[in-house]
C-alpha cells in the first residue's frame, strides 16, 4: 500500500495540534492509503511540543521533529520534505486554514497522473481588504519582475510526488521562496481553488515583519531586474543632471541671470544622494543573500529528540 506523507510546520499552535490531527485521521482513515504525520516544531515556545510527544505515544504514524531553534516556516516545510518517505507528500499548514477534506481532491488528481498538485487561495474569510489588495498588488509586482510565473493566491498547501520531492532536496540556497521554487520546477501541474476558513485558535504567527522579509526573499530570488533599475535610475539621474548643468550655463554666460541657489542646490544633492543609496540598498541585498549561500552552513538543525520533561509512555 503506498504511503501519503503529510508535512506539517508548527510553531506555537497548542491549541490547534489535537484538532488537526483529528481532523487529517479522519480524512486519511477513508482512503486507500496508509499516511505519516511529519510534524516540524520549529522552536515552539508554548506546550506544542509535550503534544506532539502524546501525539506520537499514542499513534505511530506521528512523526514529531523538533528544531533546534526557530528558523522560520519555509525552512521548517523544508526539513520536514528531507525527512518525509512517502510516496507523494502534502504540504500544509495545522491551523486548519488549509483544509483537510481537499486532502482526497489531491490524491485524485495525483492518481490521475500529475507530479505536483498546487492549491490557489481564492480567499480567506474574514480577511481585510487592506492584506487582499496588498497581497495582489505584490505578486503583480513579483509576476512582473521575475522570468517565472507565479500564480497569484499560491498557498504551500500542495501535493508533491515523490520523484518531485527528491528533485526539490538538490535546492539548497537559504533564501527559500518554496511557492517559486516548485513553480519553477516544472513537472506535471495541476491548480485546485480553494477557501480558506478561519484559523480553528489562536492568532498568526506571520507578522508584518516576517511578511515583508518574505516578499524580499521572493522577488531577489527570482529576478536581478532590481540591479537592472538601478541602472536605468543611474540614466536618467545622468540625463537629468546634464539637463540642468547646461540649464545653469545658459543662465550664467548667455542670459547673464544666475542668482545663487542654495535650495536649488540642497534639492539636488539630496535627490542624488538618495537614489545612490537606495541603489547600493539594492546591492547591499544581493551581496548580503550571496554571502548567506557562500557560508554554505546547514539550513536547519535538529535539536534533541524529545523534551527532558517528558516520559514516553510504555
Amino acid at each position: 500500500m503506498k504511503l501519503i506523507s503529510i508535512v506539517v510546520p508548527v510553531y506555537n499552535e497548542e491549541d490547534n495540534i489535537r484538532h488537526f490531527y483529528e481532523a487529517i485521521r479522519e480524512v486519511m482513515e477513508k482512503t486507500i492509503y496508509d499516511f505519516e504525520l511529519v510534524f516540524v516544531d520549529d522552536g515552539s515556545k508554548d506546550t506544542s511540543r509535550p503534544i506532539l510527544i502524546e501525539l506520537e505515544n499514542e499513534d505511530s504514524r506521528v512523526q514529531p521533529i523538533f528544531l533546534a531553534r526557530n528558523y522560520g516556516h519555509q525552512a521548517a516545510l523544508t526539513c520536514g520534505l528531507d525527512h518525509a518517505d512517502g510516496d507523494a507528500v502534502i504540504m500544509m499548514d495545522g491551523d486548519m486554514q488549509h483544509p483537510p477534506e481537499l486532502i482526497p481532491v489531491l490524491l485524485r488528481h495525483w492518481e490521475d497522473g500529475y507530479e505536483v498538485v498546487q492549491t490557489i487561495r481564492k480567499t480567506t474569510e474574514g480577511v481585510s481588504f487592506l492584506k487582499k489588495a496588498t497581497s495582489a498588488m505584490y505578486y503583480k509586482v513579483l509576476n512582473g519582475l521575475s522570468q517565472v510565473h507565479i500564480q497569484e493566491g499560491g498557498s504551500d498547501f500542495r501535493l508533491m510526488d515523490r520523484r518531485v520531492v527528491l528533485a526539490f532536496r538538490q535546492y539548497r540556497e537559504h533564501a527559500r521562496f518554496i511557492r517559486g521554487m516548485i513553480g519553477s520546477m516544472g513537472y506535471k501541474q495541476i491548480q485546485v481553488d480553494f477557501v480558506a476558513p478561519p484559523r480553528f485558535a489562536g492568532v498568526s504567527k506571520f507578522s508584518p515583519k516576517k511578511m515583508l522579509h518574505f516578499a524580499i526573499d521572493g522577488i531577489l530570488a527570482y529576478s536581478t531586474l532590481p540591479l537592472r533599475f538601478g541602472l536605468y535610475l543611474g540614466a536618467v539621474c545622468a540625463m537629468l543632471s546634464l539637463i540642468l548643468f547646461f540649464t545653469v550655463i545658459l543662465d550664467k554666460f548667455v542670459y547673464d541671470d544666475a542668482v545663487p541657489g542654495w535650495a536649488t542646490m540642497t534639492s539636488c544633492m539630496l535627490f542624488f544622494g538618495g537614489m545612490q543609496l537606495m541603489v547600493l540598498g539594492v546591492i547591499g541585498e544581493y551581496i548580503g543573500r550571496i554571502m548567506e549561500e557562500v557560508k554554505n552552513r546547514p539550513l536547519y538543525l535538529i535539536g534533541k529528540d524529545k523534551p527532558k520533561d517528558v516520559q514516553k509512555k510504555n
